[in-house]
């Protein structure tokens, strides 16, 4: 007699982090964890824009700065009801391609990277126009980690390299767009979308691991 389910075809195994990806992703991460808590230990209870601010955002933004309307586009993209829409968006593009891990990291990860910055900011305690506490920059955490989620999501059909190049070129593509929005609005400094920019590269890949790990576990106790 054949064994429960014997002769069904073996379910294909989609990972929220590719192995191709893991050890170099893994590496990224903690170097972002570490610039991340380098500059909240340089910039803590800070009031005022630094060097490096003030320098950026001459270069990037200017005197004048230009286009606003589109900076207040990308701005509203990272506020709750853009955000919430453009995640459930992706999920919803995730479970059609039935990759619920996918699903579960694009809805994780971003949660998790706009919590932990909304967390350290309390912590850092580095404020800009007044009493608005400024580091690490959420909105870029949010748009880093939703294109990361995005990459990882295509990166599994790609090789290692072609992979790896998806993934930091959607991280830097969303993270300098929604950072320049948010330096332009005088909403953050240069230095706090640098910290919101790492906090995505390091909460997205541990929260993809920990999906992986997590439902890898339940199926081992389910057998």
């Amino acid at each position: 007699m054949r064994g429960r389910g014997a002769g069904r075809p073996a379910r294909q195994v989609h990972p929220a982090l590719p192995p191709a990806l893991r050890t170099w992703l893994g590496l990224v991460a903690g170097l972002a964890a570490l610039v991340v808590a380098v500059l909240g230990v340089c910039y803590a209870d800070h009031h005022r824009p630094g060097a490096a601010d003030a320098w950026i955002r001459s270069a990037v933004v200017g005197p004048q700065p230009r286009g606003l309307s589109v900076a207040l586009d990308l701005d509203a993209m990272g506020e709750p009801t853009g955000a919430v829409t453009l995640v459930v968006a992706v999920v919803l593009v995730c479970l059609l391609l039935r990759r619920p891990r996918a699903a579960v990291l694009a809805a994780a990860g971003t949660g998790l990277a706009v919590v932990s910055t909304s967390l350290l900011k309390h912590v850092v305690g580095r404020t800009i126009n007044g009493a608005n506490l400024s580091y690490p920059s959420g909105h870029t955490a949010f748009a880093t980690a939703l294109a990361l989620a995005v990459a990882l999501l295509a990166a599994e059909w790609l090789g290692a390299l072609a992979g790896s190049l998806l993934v930091l070129t959607a991280a830097l593509v969303a993270g300098a767009a929604m950072g320049w929005a948010q330096v332009a609005l005088d909403a953050h400094y240069p230095t706090d979308v640098l910290g919101g920019w790492c906090a995505a590269l390091a909460v997205v890949p541990a929260t993809a691991w920990l999906v992986d790990r997590t439902i890898d576990f339940g199926r081992r106790e389910r057998r």
